[in-house]
């Protein structure tokens, strides 16, 4: 892996990023893309075609691409690259614009777990969509225009000692102006988000709007290696996807003898509520796809279960790093760090899916790609998360194994990565799409 490979790669994640700050976002930009690589953009209310090619469909903040060869039949296996598109944050609220001792703030609510304390002192943006009277769907964003003000030390003595205690609805409200100047700068957030539609704001009737931290991503430290963003958990994962699957689709052009599998990017909505949703891993968007594309090849339901039933899904989330100050946090034996390579994710209760098949297909993908993997398993006493994998073993009956790049400050407004991991993690992906 060369120096200028993995610079290439972070600028183009750093741009990705950069264009994607809420799910909605991010599901456009991964369209955005396959689009530009010769991908067809189909509409679920329409009718789907029958023959070999790439095609991309987005439902709300989810996005599912895919690539179906030349001699694929009924019975022709997927492999599945599984992701989120969501991150921790907060979530604007009906009636949003508040007024509060002469200050102006947007009323949000938790979304997802945030680290609260790291959302503090903060410039941050408004983005998602909204929709008007007429049935439109606008993507929005409004760039620096929040901040959620900490309380100066003068005034809680005792908070380096006693420990900083934020409540969710007093604490983390953001501040956007001065009620006083609102005559003349206009206060109203729900307008605001109208006008950067080119919209009245009598005309807006909905809306899913979050906040997102504006600072670019960097790299830092010793020869530039560390890598500090917004949402890499798990935006690592989806842009491993793209650049996966748009290799996978210049592979296969001028091809005739047709690959082993489809080769598939389906990025999630709601992973950090549960993905209860229809555009989350627990609803039928997966399903919905994988029958209609079937169905284009002329499967039964037989046939469909053959299919699934040598399919493969590695679901990409983000892991932990070991951390330098808390240690004792972490397995006293399995300490994947930062920059050793992407994460296989093992835990005994299924909170994510690997088991032995699982771990035999990630070890043969990192050295088919050339890239080393590291194991990650819970300390006992510390709850384990999990991901999408155990949401869509269950309910298709498909082999799924956890995977994702080690970080440091996870659910941090911004998190810490190393700039190896992302690309090999990228490879790895490349090489599951291309397998035999």
């Amino acid at each position: 892996m060369t120096d200028s490979a993995i610079d290439g790669y972070i600028a183009d994640l750093t741009a990705f990023i950069e264009a994607s700050p809420s799910s909605y976002h991010a599901a456009a930009e991964v369209a955005r893309r396959v689009e530009n690589a010769g991908f067809t953009r189909l509409a679920e209310t329409e009718a789907w075609p029958v023959s070999p090619g790439r095609y991309v469909v987005v439902r709300d903040g989810a996005v599912i691409a895919w690539v179906v060869p030349e001699g694929a039949a009924a019975t022709t296996p997927f492999h599945i690259l599984g992701a989120h598109t969501d991150s921790p944050a907060f979530k604007l609220k009906p009636k949003p614009t508040v007024e509060s001792s002469g200050w102006l703030q947007a009323g949000v609510e938790v979304y997802g777990g945030p680290l609260l304390n790291s959302w503090l002192d903060r410039e941050l943006e408004l983005a998602g969509r909204i929709v008007t009277r007429d049935g439109r769907e606008h993507l929005v964003r409004t760039g620096p225009l929040l901040r959620i003000p900490q309380l100066a030390i003068h005034l809680d003595r005792g908070v380096n000692n006693d420990g900083l205690t934020l409540d969710k609805q007093r604490h983390t409200q953001p501040v956007f102006g001065l009620a006083a100047d609102a005559p003349l700068a206009g206060g109203d957030l729900v307008g605001l988000l109208a006008e950067v539609a080119g919209a009245r704001a009598g005309d807006v009737l909905g809306y899913d709007i979050l906040t997102a931290d504006t600072q670019t991503p960097a790299r830092f430290g010793l020869d530039r290696t560390l890598f500090a963003s917004r949402r890499l958990d798990n935006l690592s994962s989806v842009h491993a996807g793209v650049v996966a699957l748009i290799a996978a689709a210049q592979a296969q052009s001028g091809r005739s003898d047709g690959a082993a599998q489809i080769a598939m990017l389906a990025a999630f909505d709601h992973e950090e509520l549960g993905s209860a949703s229809r555009s989350g891993a627990s609803g039928p968007f997966l399903e919905d796809v994988l029958t209609r594309v079937s169905e284009g090849l002329g499967a039964t339901a037989s046939d469909r279960r053959r299919a699934f039933a040598a399919s493969w899904v590695v679901s990409a989330d983000a892991g932990h790093s070991v951390h330098p100050n808390y240690p004792e946090r972490h397995d006293p034996v399995n300490r994947p760090l930062a920059g050793g390579g992407p994460l296989l994710k093992i835990n005994a209760n299924q909170r994510y899916t690997t088991d032995a098949a699982g771990a035999a297909l990630w070890a043969q993908l990192c050295e088919t790609a050339g890239v080393p993997y590291q194991e990650f398993v819970s300390n006992n006493t510390v709850p384990c998360g999990s991901t999408i994998g155990p949401l869509t073993a269950t309910r298709l009956g498909i082999a799924t194994v956890d995977v994702g790049i080690a970080l440091l400050s996870m659910h941090s407004a911004r998190e810490l990565c190393h700039v190896a991991d992302p690309v090999a993690l990228a490879a790895a992906v490349t090489a599951f799409f291309a397998l035999g």
